[in-house]
């Protein structure tokens, strides 16, 4: 199991407990994202650490592989002054540097694996919470535009339950008006009533009259 493996089952573990609590859905893609720039924060500096171990392993190497060279010089020139024993002890001496060189060699190889691995677990990381921060800046615009559309409906339903209250009240108010003005002189409007009453009364007689004598002198 890689390391990021890991600190995607400790970013799992947190986002469940938070899910348990109810938590918002921002609240939850800001844990992870928190999560994820401290886990990618440990990822380099375990990579970093892993190359500098790599880069001082390789100056090993590099130096036992030139001892074992120098005590092969040593060896032929040994030969050359026809001292084998010499000869012998140095070549002894290249052996284990030799050993050391190529057990560096394979140090450093498997630093290679390692740090190939950081460097992979580092790109999904740096993925996925590209990934998180383009999710997280949708969810507020969301967010923000249902807040504010919220707030818009919300002024709308108290504009028109205003406006029907302030509608209602002013006809309450004019139908007390006019109840209030027929009442300040209810004798006057009576008999102005009375009045117009009697004069259509002789209006009609008068009418009635006229075709009475009109039809009397037809006759005569």
């Amino acid at each position: 199991m890689s390391i990021f493996s890991r600190f995607q089952d400790i970013i799992r573990a947190n986002l469940n407990s938070m899910l348990e609590k109810a938590e918002d859905p921002e609240k939850l893609i800001k844990l992870m994202i928190q999560e994820m720039e401290d886990t990618l924060v440990d990822l380099k500096a375990s990579c970093a650490g892993a190359m500098a171990q790599q880069t001082k392993v390789a100056r090993m190497r590099d130096q036992a592989q030139e001892r074992a060279e120098s005590w092969g010089e040593k060896a032929e020139l040994a030969l050359d002054k026809g001292r084998d024993d010499l000869a012998r002890e140095a070549l002894v001496e290249k052996r284990a540097f030799q050993e050391e060189a190529d057990n560096r060699d394979a140090e450093v190889t498997h630093f290679d694996e390692i740090i190939g691995k950081y460097r992979e677990d580092i790109n999904q990381l740096e993925d996925k919470l590209e990934s998180a921060r383009n999710k997280h800046r949708v969810l507020i615009q969301r967010a923000y535009q249902a807040k504010h559309r919220q707030e818009a409906q919300s002024k709308i339903r108290y504009a028109d339950t205003d406006a029907v209250t302030r509608f209602d009240h002013f006809e309450n108010r004019i139908e007390r008006l006019e109840a209030e003005s027929e009442l300040v002189n209810p004798k006057r409007a009576r008999s102005l009533e009375d009045e117009f009453s009697k004069l259509e009364h002789d209006e009609a007689i008068e009418k009635e009259l006229a075709a009475l004598k009109a039809k009397k002198s037809g006759n005569a």
